[in-house]
């Protein structure tokens, strides 16, 4: 289940955005540091992450980057966990608002879309991140998994929801349209950011309502 993280819940609030400018300073210190290194992540990878070069960036001493992460993996799962807060707040806090059903599940693909289009001049993290840990066990790889998999089964809830509230056949298997669903997210990454392949966000929408008329109750 996804579930908001309290960081999150807060931040998403003007008190939320109050109460971080109050944080003590070596926690703004360590806020400071992970989006560096997010933004870092975001072009390099997780394994690209260089404590030297986030010194450098945040105009640090190494030891000063150490002294809020312990090691170069405890940065790698606390900007894990920021990308996880980050999408949260981005796309499943404001397609919560929508009723339950086919609203509510339209509104967490398009957020998901939109998150996805935004992310190609830079990259997913979660998509990267499958790349480099997908046959390395470890913290790090259990950050992602628990991160992509609360994901998905949010969107496997909100399907069953969807064919509970009528809107889609009773023999609709949540999981299956997930995958498929999911799919397209990965083959928009792929196609846009990789092959450079003008229409793929147009592709993906024909492709995301196509999933839907072959499960939606006819009227």
């Amino acid at each position: 289940m996804l579930t908001p993280s309290r960081s999150a819940r807060r931040e998403a609030t003007p008190e939320g955005a109050s109460a971080a400018r109050a944080l003590p300073k070596g926690q703004q210190t360590k806020a400071a540091i992970v989006d560096a290194a997010l933004r870092m992540a975001a072009q390099v990878g997780l394994e690209g992450l260089s404590i030297g070069a986030l010194a450098e960036t945040m105009g640090m001493s190494k030891s000063g980057v150490f002294a809020h992460f312990g090691s170069r993996e405890e940065l790698q799962i606390s900007v894990v966990s920021e990308y996880y807060n980050r999408f949260e707040r981005e796309v499943f806090y404001p397609a919560m608002q929508e009723p339950r059903g086919l609203p509510r599940l339209r509104a967490m693909f398009a957020n998901w879309m939109n998150h996805t289009s935004i992310d190609l001049d830079a990259g997913s993290i979660f998509i990267s991140g499958a790349v480099e840990f997908d046959d390395r066990p470890g913290p790090v790889r259990d950050a992602l998994v628990q991160s992509v998999g609360s994901w998905l089964d949010a969107m496997s809830r909100a399907i069953r929801q969807a064919r509970e509230a009528g809107h889609l056949v009773p023999d609709t298997d949540e999981r299956q349209v997930a995958f498929e669903i999911h799919a397209l997210i990965l083959g928009l990454h792929y196609e846009a950011r990789f092959l450079h392949m003008p229409g793929a966000v147009e592709r993906t929408m024909r492709g995301f309502e196509s999933v839907l008329s072959r499960y939606s109750v006819r009227n």
